[in-house]
């Protein structure tokens, strides 16, 4: 072939009939040719991330094909801009790319839920592995690993520490790759026998952050690489911090050394957002879009999706464009189509006030008449309280209308509810209780 376009145009047609033109067009097309020298080709890339999904996902495809159209096995070099800047630089043009994201500290809704996590976050990513002041505590705390179900802000965290680190110490190395992302730049660089290059890349840098890290589980070559990579950071003082949807001892398949090299930090869980946080977040997401929503809205919508940040954020985001382009104000009737628009398998419970009570004394065997009465015994007022609480779980009722229900000031009602909310999180039986009621309401129809 006469030049090297005309090669790489080969080496395209090769790819081409062998992978869906969608991803051929957005992924492979875009690579540009560099020099051809000595049976060692050079692939530039726009960027650091377009560079790295290609590796992963096509790295094995691109040496089948440049073999197939020179008849010799070819070296890929694969390249981007950023592999000439400085730490400095990187960290700064990651910042320049981070201002018109929300995922930072200042922009984490912080509730009971989740606080812990938070400010253990904090702490690391201001003095990653006790770094910067040397000796202190915050050497024990590593590895962070932070756990709980998607869409609970594990990955706002992860960037939070990120961003935090790269702007208070520019020099800083930090990596963060998904567990996917490991796993494929990992096996792409051993199909290339790039084993060195690959550990030199995740073992000097100074914190290493890895998302959703339970993929690593039953990929045996890769836990081994993973299980000497962290090894290596950890003994020499380097900051990692894991994600993952639960904690290392419920994670199947992954070995007893790296799930105790897990736990040998600390560990912190993020739990599903109290009512009064999920109320937070959907002002928060209201004020970044500039979109001006009733409390009676908000709570509304906090009253009927309590378990996924991300779906509050959705609902949120869906009402505002309802609002915007069909010319009308958020109201509780605009919120419910939004919310079944996401949400198509919720059903609305009809439950009433009079079938709590009835549950919930069937339940604790304190009388209907007890419940609604003043008395003020301890089970008597206990059973009141969770009246209070599911009542507030499982409608849209408010404060005030609960507390006219049970001839109670709205106030009254709140301190219940709030009061209920720190028990259950630390009582067990009275969690299940409570969640085998609520269970029971719901299959009553």
């Amino acid at each position: 072939m006469d030049t090297f376009e005309e090669l790489w145009q080969s080496v395209l047609d090769y790819c081409k009939q062998r992978i869906n033109e969608t991803a051929f067009t957005l992924w492979l097309l875009p690579i540009e040719i560099g020099d051809f020298n000595n049976g060692k080709v050079v692939l530039k890339f726009s960027n650091s991330f377009k560079k790295n999904t290609v590796v992963g996902q096509y790295g094995e495809l691109l040496n089948e094909a440049f073999e197939a159209v020179c008849g010799f096995p070819v070296e890929i070099e694969y390249t981007s801009p950023e592999d000439f800047l400085t730490e400095s630089e990187k960290n700064q043009q990651d910042l320049e790319d981070f201002k018109n994201e929300t995922f930072t500290f200042d922009n984490f809704i912080v509730g009971p839920s989740n606080k812990f996590a938070y400010t253990a976050a904090k702490a690391i990513a201001a003095d990653p592995g006790g770094q910067i002041s040397k000796g202190n505590n915050l050497s024990n705390y590593n590895p962070l690993f932070i756990y709980g179900n998607s869409g609970l802000g594990k990955t706002h965290i992860l960037n939070a520490i990120s961003y935090e680190v790269r702007r208070n110490y520019p020099d800083m190395k930090v990596v963060y790759v998904t567990c996917e992302e490991f796993l494929n730049e990992f096996l792409a660089n051993m199909y290339k026998k790039n084993n060195e290059e690959f550990r030199n890349k995740y073992r000097n840098i100074d914190v290493f952050l890895v998302d959703d890290i339970q993929f690593i589980a039953g990929k045996d070559s890769t836990e081994e690489e993973f299980f000497h990579t962290f090894n290596a950071l950890v003994d020499n003082g380097k900051q990692v911090v894991l994600t993952a949807d639960r904690p290392p001892k419920e994670i199947k398949s992954l070995t007893d050394r790296l799930a105790s090299r897990f736990v040998s930090g600390l560990l912190a869980d993020i739990q599903t957002p109290e009512y009064d946080t999920r109320c937070a977040i959907i002002k928060r997401k209201a004020e970044l879009l500039n979109f001006e929503i009733d409390d009676n809205v908000i709570q509304y919508i906090a009253g009927q999706i309590k378990s996924n940040i991300r779906q509050l954020e959705g609902i949120t985001k869906k009402l505002h464009a309802m609002c915007v382009f069909g010319e009308q104000k958020p109201t509780i009737a605009l919120a419910q189509t939004a919310i079944k628009d996401i949400l198509t398998d919720v059903q609305p419970l009809h439950v009433t006030v009079d079938r709590i009570v009835d549950e919930v004394s069937r339940t604790t065997g304190v009388s209907v008449d007890d419940i609604m009465s003043k008395k003020h015994t301890a089970n008597v007022s206990d059973a009141r309280k969770m009246c209070f609480y599911i009542i507030r779980e499982v409608t849209d009722m408010s404060y005030k209308n609960i507390g006219s229900k049970f001839n109670r000031d709205h106030s009254t009602v709140m301190y219940n509810i709030e009061k209920m909310e720190e028990r259950i999180k630390t009582d067990s039986t009275l969690n299940s209780q409570v969640s085998d009621i609520i269970s029971n309401i719901k299959d009553y129809r």
